[in-house]
């Protein structure tokens, strides 16, 4: 009887702290940060931009929120805003998240859509992101409105990056940009971009939604200087040490650079040849039937560009 009493005990114990992790990763998710990063890549004596980076916000009509949160980022008055897609978690999110970018639509934009921009989401077995990648997809579902959501987006201005190259003046700099359509789901076609980055701007910039060494290693090669992705939730559940370390990122990445800003190829430093700062944001959301987060707040990115002359760093 005894043991049996003190295996109740051991499974009761376990089940309370079982819950109370599952608590927290909830209350985690909807902890959104902004986390604020400087980059040295301007030319020398430009005047610093300051880039609004969005990514993965997986909306659903009812995210109050989320969608005051995203909306109030407007205060931050940024030059130029990229979004790296997977904005929809539902059929009915188009609105919800163009009324939630709002007076941020006024500002120059690019955008490239991710996986759970065009395919409804569905219930998924968390531990299976931890196994080898199978190459499946969950293609076999109805398909999300993101015609609709490229309409809002272009009409208002935004630059589609999908498979293209495109041009942007904000404030005195040029912005050359090189996008591909989700390289997750294998719609990237690289050869479409492919050659030498426009010599003529002031600031070349590689953006793509799942950040795959294909994709990062094509960009650099070709001499953009900075590239932003998002995609890989920052791992989502880390290991609660400083900084949370990632367990995996969805795709070929390492864990190591889940999320925030670092150097691609990773071994390169600043002024090497087809060498390329790399953010990688850990975004804002997550699949809807799974709505937690464990050392990996949900998060946007202000990216403040500056001349190169000063050293590229994070200052939070």
């Amino acid at each position: 009887m005894g043991l049996v009493r003190t295996a109740g005990r051991v499974a009761g114990l376990g089940a309370l702290l079982g819950g109370a992790v599952t608590s927290y990763a909830h209350w985690e998710a909807r902890q959104y940060t902004l986390r604020r990063y400087e980059v040295a890549v301007l030319p020398p004596g430009m005047r610093p931009l300051k880039v609004l980076h969005l990514s993965d916000l997986h909306m659903v009509p009812g995210q109050r929120r989320k969608q005051e949160w995203v909306r109030d980022l407007a205060s931050l008055h940024p030059d130029l805003v990229i979004d790296t897609g997977d904005n929809l978690a539902h059929r009915d999110a188009v609105w919800p998240v163009l009324e939630s970018l709002d007076a941020l639509l006024d500002v120059p934009g690019v955008f490239v859509h991710g996986s759970n921009d065009y395919f409804e989401p569905g219930l998924r077995n968390p531990f299976a992101y931890l196994l080898p990648d199978d190459g499946r997809r969950h293609t076999d579902v109805p398909e999300l409105p993101w015609r609709d959501l490229s309409a809002g987006l272009g009409a208002a201005g935004w630059l589609d990056l999908t498979n293209r190259r495109g041009t942007l003046t904000v404030g005195e700099a040029t912005l050359a940009f090189a996008g591909v359509d989700d390289p997750h789901l294998g719609y990237d076609d690289l050869p479409a971009i492919a050659g030498p980055a426009d010599p003529d701007a002031d600031l070349r910039i590689g953006v793509t939604h799942a950040p795959y060494l294909r994709v990062l290693d094509q960009l650099a090669a070709d001499g953009y200087e900075a590239i932003v992705a998002g995609h890989t939730h920052g791992g989502q559940v880390c290991l609660p040490w400083p900084g949370g370390r990632a367990l995996t990122t969805n795709c070929d990445l390492e864990p190591a650079r889940a999320r925030g800003l670092h150097r691609h190829p990773a071994d390169s430093r600043p002024g090497d040849p087809g060498s390329a700062a790399l953010h990688v944001s850990a975004g804002l959301g997550t699949n809807p039937y799974l709505r937690m987060r464990i050392a990996c707040r949900p998060e946007a990115s202000l990216l403040t560009l500056v001349p190169r002359e000063r050293d590229t760093e994070a200052v939070r």
